[in-house]
């Protein structure tokens, strides 16, 4: 790709990533201020000053406001970078150190709330279930890739079912922690994991 038109994508793609960090940021402020069932998709798009079509083309579903983040790139991107040597687990581990540690105070806040919302708020839970399924998968494609075997290798599968599981059980800490520090607890649930989850 030529630089001009290389560097036009870059700014695209940086005008979209703003836009949709502007409209998450204002539905979570409604949703927090007046409930997400009396928050309407028309007034967040109003808060966000863009039309509801792009709204939709953003986040097709009201859920995925609250549920979609920007990390799952910056986590698969870290992960491959990480050396051959390391197991896999570590080299998560090390993944999500580099993509979390530099997060500001105000984007432990918003990831706050966005859990708030998700634990209380029925209908985003029940997303989030589809969510969780996706993330195994994610997991799963990831390792295999690594490793050399199949993605629907069960022990794979098995493997990345346990890593997002340790991580979930995160949320339980967090929730009845707010000021909890994330990166230090889901390294030491990984850690656990890794040790074979000794009790």
């Amino acid at each position: 790709m030529p630089g001009d038109e290389k560097g036009r994508s870059g700014l695209r793609e940086r005008k979209k990533a703003k836009t949709r960090a502007a409209i998450q940021h204002h539905a979570i402020r409604l949703f927090r201020k007046h409930g997400y069932d009396a928050t309407t998709v028309e007034e967040i798009a109003e808060a966000a000053e863009v039309s509801e079509s792009t709204l939709y083309r953003y986040f097709p579903t009201k859920e995925d406001l609250v549920l979609w983040d920007e990390f799952d790139p910056l986590l698969i991107e870290a992960f491959r970078s990480q050396p051959p040597e390391l197991s896999p687990l570590e080299a998560l581990r090390r993944s999500f150190h580099a993509v979390f540690d530099s997060l500001t105070e105000e984007g432990w806040a918003l990831q706050r709330q966005r859990l708030e919302l998700e634990l209380s708020v029925p209908e985003v839970r029940a997303a989030m279930t589809t969510q969780v399924v996706e993330m195994i998968r994610m997991v799963a494609d990831l390792v295999a890739e690594r490793v050399g075997r199949p993605a629907d290798d069960l022990a794979i599968r098995t493997w990345a079912g346990a890593v997002i599981g340790v991580a979930m059980s995160w949320l339980l800490t967090a929730e009845e922690d707010p000021t909890a520090d994330w990166v230090s607890g889901i390294d030491e649930t990984l850690a656990h994991l890794e040790a074979g989850l000794p009790l």
